[in-house]
């Protein structure tokens, strides 16, 4: 290609060859699922980010809505913004139902149930704003670096990860789990903070700082537990079946007691209890139940001053 034909924006991708190409990948794929004439319809990633965005919104319409509301107009707004975001939402749940449906080879209409979904969760959602308040003043007071409560609402990460979280776990336990994990998947995008919908946690939950954190789908955590960056309450091994596959949704995952502070770096495997008001310390690797007030360390590292060569 001369310098004369890049002048004048002639690059020559081959574009209709990548078009057929990419066309016939996308038809083996749909081959694959038995699905040639009609793909899939998933739930909606960006759409899920502005409903995430509106809920934040409804929940703390002062700190995360609009900038000049007032007495008169939050109440309004708060309505206003619940209906469309509910509307939404169960556009997402019954894509997702609907999906579910055709992969089982089922038929009828899942409207209704998405509908009843939807409904549930606006329901539970004065809940979810009590817990989060649990968990803004969890931080509020077991971190000296914040300032105010406001101040944890709008930059702690481990804020919007729970709130995620809060909200995905309602859709998981009603119904609507790839949405769930979607949303959870979100919170892991911005946050680095990676909690499964499924996980059950209680009020007054702190993660400080955050990065790194992982806690796994079937782990249960307690009240008033904090938790540091890079800890891993995973599981120990993954079962298999007899025909070699990954047996699901057996508990996996740690239990954490009320008032459990893990360290940065720890690493909690197994279907295993932490009992109530424990330590585990920093970087410290715990397949095995502890009771009630312990306090687990790395064991001591040896250091020896070496004199003269001696010792060598």
């Amino acid at each position: 290609m001369t310098d004369s034909h890049l002048e004048n924006g002639n690059f020559d991708w081959g574009i209709d060859g990548l078009v057929a190409q990419l066309r016939e990948l996308r038809v083996q794929s749909l081959e694959t699922r038995s699905r040639r004439d009609k793909p899939p319809k998933l739930p909606s990633r960006k759409e899920l980010q502005t409903i995430l965005d509106g809920l934040g919104a409804v929940l703390f319409p002062n700190r995360l809505g609009l900038p000049d509301l007032n007495d008169e107009g939050i109440d309004y707004f708060v309505g206003h913004t619940l209906e469309t975001l509910l509307r939404k939402l169960y556009k997402q749940i019954s894509r997702e139902l609907q999906f579910v449906a055709e992969q089982h080879g089922l038929e009828g209409s899942v409207h209704g149930q998405a509908l009843a979904i939807a409904r549930q969760f606006a329901v539970e959602l004065p809940t979810v704003r009590i817990l989060v308040d649990s968990d803004i003043q969890a931080a509020f007071e077991g971190d000296p670096a914040a300032r105010s409560p406001d101040e944890v609402l709008v930059c702690y990460p481990g804020i919007t990860a729970i709130i995620h979280h809060r909200l995905a776990h309602i859709l998981y336990r009603l119904g609507a789990p790839l949405v769930a994990r979607m949303i959870s998947e979100l919170a892991h995008s911005s946050t680095g903070i990676d909690i499964h919908p499924g996980a059950q946690i209680g009020e007054s939950f702190f993660i400080d700082h955050g990065t790194g954190v992982v806690i796994g789908e079937t782990a249960v955590i307690g009240k008033h537990v904090r938790v540091y960056q890079a800890v891993t309450l995973g599981a120990k091994r993954f079962l298999k079946d007899d025909n070699g596959m990954l047996v699901k949704g057996n508990a996996r995952h740690p239990i954490v007691e009320d008032d459990v502070v893990i360290y940065a770096g720890a690493t909690i495997l197994g279907r295993i209890t932490i009992g109530q008001g424990s330590t585990i310390g920093g970087n410290v690797w715990l397949t095995h139940s502890v009771p009630p007030g312990s306090s687990i360390n790395q064991a001591s590292v040896r250091s020896e001053l070496f004199q003269g060569g001696a010792g060598i």
